[in-house]
């Protein structure tokens, strides 16, 4: 039977407000015990987390926009980050099936700065005009918006290269609206920084510190405060995702990744911890869709103080230059030159005139440190060697033929700015008919036609030299350093590095113009 005199426990639940719960319960019977505990609203206690609006307050008056204009007409994208720097190569250079374009075709449907583009337009509309020759007007055509941040009292402002590269003009839009014209300082492409100056002399502004980032762990909060999508004073939030990314956007990547929402025109914009330093500058992001999907790259504190420095002092980043094209070790290799670990920087071949040749370093050396301090891997020679200036006088600690030396060198300076064009590669003139296999290493071999080194006349594609790349029509110019021009030249390398007990051989293999090294193994014979 169902009792219809009193409403059940749930039926109250569900269509009695707290406020009258009470009242309820008393003309419905329910005994005073459990009455007594809903006397009072629930409380529940929330999770805690921080609250990054006093770090937002206190630097957000630092943190600016900044707005370019070019004479030129636009051709690549430095309106934000769409994707990774690639040195101001324009879109237009780009062929038709490049991600970039891609990306563009499907978000926006046009490219930066086309007819398509709604914020170029309106841009266009509104920017500045000068005339020309007094008649017609002549058009700044806006070319990038991005994000920057004062590093000092007296307006001085780190953002992006890829931000300023193409501009003529720029202007600084600070928090509270006002808009300053600035100059360009001086900008350095190979870490995508710049600095741009603000005129101060009727006004002191409010300026950001650099962190010291060796202190950054994964894990900590990070706040991302831009422009996103000329959305000036945008703030977000995240952590920081992992440290050491390598996107292959230069030769002295270290890039901070983070999870904060970073979008176009955040670039050049700071990355603060919650003591309000700087911890990175954003310039990269990494998305399939074109919008945040929380993996952001930021330049480290450290690598942007250090060239900023620079740019306020002279305008310019002056860097040591040891001259010689290198390579990762692998532990290959690492088994094949006899060394204990998979660290240090292979010298594939040092370049003419360069002071790494004048100082005696060789293809095949291993470099293992520098002024005693042990090299990681190749992109940390780079580094190191960046950090001194030029002339300075360094030891460099070498591998060669299973043993260790020390050459001093006086480093030179990298004074271009510009990427070095590789060769276009050229094949190898057809090898003579007297080939002989080396059948253990899977390839087939012939004196080249110039004298210097074997040509490879065949590959066999379930070998170990096919799965490490080697292909028919390359040049082997030396096997674990030693110089060959036959196959029995070779085969006396190969049987000495069996009788030192490895396992494998380092061949140097030329192709258009490049040199790389490969490491093969060996049987036991």
């Amino acid at each position: 039977m169902r009792n219809i005199g009193r409403p059940s426990l749930k039926t109250v639940l569900q269509t009695t407000t707290v406020a009258g719960l009470a009242a309820v319960m008393l003309s419905s019977g329910i005994p005073a015990e459990v009455m007594q505990s809903f006397a009072a609203p629930v409380s529940v206690t929330a999770p805690q987390a921080p609250s990054f609006a006093d770090v937002v307050s206190a630097v957000s008056p630092a943190v600016v926009s900044v707005r370019v204009q070019s004479d030129a007409q636009v051709a690549s994208d430095d309106s934000g980050n769409f994707s990774f720097n690639f040195g101001g190569r324009g879109f237009d250079q780009l062929p038709d099936d490049h991600p970039l374009k891609r990306f563009f075709r499907e978000f926006g449907g046009e490219m930066p700065g086309g007819p398509g583009d709604r914020n170029q337009d309106r841009a266009d509309r509104n920017g500045p005009r000068d005339r020309d020759n007094g008649n017609r007007p002549h058009r700044l055509r806006p070319s990038a918006q991005g994000s920057g941040f004062f590093i000092s009292e007296d307006g001085y402002l780190v953002t992006n290269n890829h931000v300023v590269s193409d501009g003529s003009a720029y202007t600084v839009v600070l928090n509270d609206g006002t808009e300053l014209e600035a100059k360009l300082v001086g900008r350095d492409s190979r870490t995508d920084l710049a600095v741009l100056k603000v005129d101060a002399t009727s006004r002191k502004f409010t300026y950001v510190n650099f962190a010291d980032d060796s202190k950054v762990r994964v894990g900590d909060w990070v706040v991302a405060v831009g422009n996103p999508f000329g959305l000036g004073g945008t703030v977000t939030a995240g952590i920081i995702s992992a440290r050491g990314r390598d996107i292959g956007s230069g030769p002295y990547d270290d890039y901070i990744q983070v999870d904060a929402a970073v979008n176009r025109g955040n670039s050049g914009g700071p990355t603060f911890n919650l003591s309000g330093e700087v911890v990175g500058i954003n310039t990269a992001i990494f998305s399939p869709s074109g919008g945040n999907v929380g993996i952001a790259f930021a330049i480290p504190a450290s690598t942007a103080r250090d060239v900023v420095a620079d740019l306020m002092k002279d305008g310019k980043v002056e860097r040591g230059w040891l001259g010689v094209q290198i390579q990762p070790v692998n532990q290959d290799i690492a088994d094949s030159l006899g060394l204990k670990e998979a660290a240090g920087a292979l010298v594939v071949a040092p370049q003419e005139g360069s002071p790494g040749q004048k100082a005696g370093i060789k293809e095949g050396d291993v470099i293992t440190a520098v002024n005693g301090q042990p090299i990681k891997d190749a992109r940390d020679l780079a580094k190191r060697v960046a950090a001194f200036g030029p002339n300075t006088k360094v030891d460099v600690d070498l591998w060669r033929d299973g043993k260790a030396e020390t050459i001093p060198v006086t480093l030179g300076n990298l004074q271009s700015d510009e990427a070095a064009q590789a060769a276009p590669e050229q094949p190898d003139a057809p090898a003579p008919s007297s080939e002989k296999a080396l059948a253990s290493l899977g390839i087939t071999v012939a004196p080249a036609e110039d004298g210097s080194g074997l040509s490879v006349t065949d590959v066999d594609p379930d070998s170990e030299a096919a799965a490490r790349g080697l292909k028919s029509g390359e040049k082997i110019v030396s096997v674990n350093n030693r110089k060959v021009a036959s196959a029995a030249d070779v085969g006396n390398v190969i049987d000495q590095a069996r009788k030192d007990g490895r396992t494998r051989a380092l061949f140097q293999v030329e192709s258009g113009g490049n040199s790389r090294f490969v490491a093969l193994p060996i049987d036991e014979g």
